[in-house]
């Protein structure tokens, strides 16, 4: 079950909302003010933070700001009265997930909602720790000559406003490779926005990407930008661009071609000025073999390519990997783990790792969480702690 958190100083407004989310199945916390959610973001497992903008004493964007530092993975949406659109917008410049505006459509709140989470659990399962995040993604952990190699061609590219095509399976760190190169970039001080093209239905995306005009759908009961508005002057990292529908391909190439589109039901055009970086983990030359995607669209996209290989191909990386997760979840355990046995990595190193880098991380955090700090249970811990989840080849560790 889900778990929200409402933020607002209005009592019937937390009533509202509490009872509209418990009736879809989701457990609510609430809280009156900035200060009494602070417990709540400190202690509880939370899926998603709604809170209204103004609020006496803290704000909706303190809140927003505490949020990226105690739990950057947590979206936030914020809810505003009618005359704040400008405010909310600048809120998701700054990071939030979305807005909603008084009085709201409990239909778009909704949608709003699940798509948050839909997306929030869906990054749990696809971003990796590729990053050491404490360096603000300035430190990449690998020492392969693939990984220098994709160094290399991140430090050439970031300055330019080319468009990024970055390739690689589950698990690989697109996002934070996408991340770097806006890090580096001439743009680095305006929004990094992400869709997640595979967490949005077909029939939300056009809207999501393009925003809409107050009258457009049913529910939509004011104007509201895109996330290509949003990421103006900034980056825009269209993830999962596999997963487009061919009706939208079209639009979305003359978005890249032109940097100017109509919002859904608008007749006025938009201009912006970003940078796109897509990610697929889908074979896009397959893809449009089949007619499933444009080749039009694929070569616009493709300009410069990137591949991340998968980390069975690069076991060399395992070692500053499993270093970097030890101490992340020593210190988030209190435990004191100096080093893993080398029977430990020799299984790790003889196993394919098709979740790749989430996976290993997942797996040495299970492992930190139940081992010993005696060297000796250590040892067993781990091993069973891996037998749990990889099967044991190195041949003085197989099961009999």
């Amino acid at each position: 079950m889900s778990s929200i958190l409402i933020v607002d100083d209005d009592q019937n407004i937390r009533k509202i909302l509490r009872d509209l989310l418990e009736k879809e199945g989701f457990n609510v916390l609430t809280a009156s003010d900035v200060d009494k959610a602070l417990p709540f973001i400190d202690q509880k497992d939370l899926d998603l933070i709604v809170t209204d903008l103004k609020m006496p004493g803290k704000s909706g964007m303190d809140l927003l700001r505490i949020c990226h530092e105690k739990r950057p993975s947590v979206p936030v949406i914020m809810i505003t009265a009618f005359g704040n659109v400008e405010a909310a917008v600048t809120a998701m410049k700054k990071g939030a997930y979305d807005f909603i505006t008084k009085p709201f459509d409990e239909n778009e709140l909704l949608n709003v909602v699940e798509k948050a989470i839909s997306e929030s659990e869906m990054n749990k399962e696809l971003l990796s720790t590729y990053f050491d995040k404490e360096t603000s993604f300035t430190e990449v952990i690998g020492n392969t000559p693939v990984i220098h190699e994709i160094l290399k061609i991140v430090q050439k590219i970031a300055p330019t406003d080319s468009t990024v095509l970055i390739t690689g399976g589950t698990g690989v760190g697109k996002e934070l490779i996408a991340q770097e190169i806006h890090s580096k970039s001439r743009r680095r001080d305006c929004p990094f926005v992400k869709v997640n093209c595979a967490a949005i239905p077909d029939t939300l995306l056009e809207s999501e990407l393009f925003g809409y005009e107050k009258g457009a759908f049913t529910g939509a009961v004011t104007n509201k930008p895109g996330r290509f508005e949003i990421a103006h002057q900034g980056t825009l990292f269209l993830d999962e661009i596999g997963e487009i529908p061919l009706h939208l391909q079209a639009k979305l190439l003359g978005v890249i071609q032109d940097k100017a589109f109509d919002r859904v039901g608008g007749v006025k055009t938009i201009k912006v000025d970003i940078r796109i970086i897509a990610a697929t983990n889908q074979d896009l030359h397959s893809a449009v073999q089949l007619g499933k995607f444009r080749s039009d669209l694929f070569y616009r996209l493709n300009v410069v390519p990137i591949h991340i290989p998968p980390l069975r191909e690069r076991i060399g990386d395992l070692i500053p990997l499993v270093d970097y997760f030890r101490k992340k979840f020593t210190a988030k355990y209190h435990k004191r783990i100096d080093n893993i046995p080398p029977e430990v990595m020799a299984t790790m190193s003889h196993y394919g790792w098709p979740g790749n880098i989430r996976e290993l991380e997942n797996v040495l955090e299970r492992m930190i969480l139940m081992s010993e700090t005696d060297t000796s249970l250590l040892t067993n811990c781990l091993q069973r702690s891996v037998g749990l989840s990889l099967p044991l080849r190195h041949p003085h560790l197989r099961k009999s």
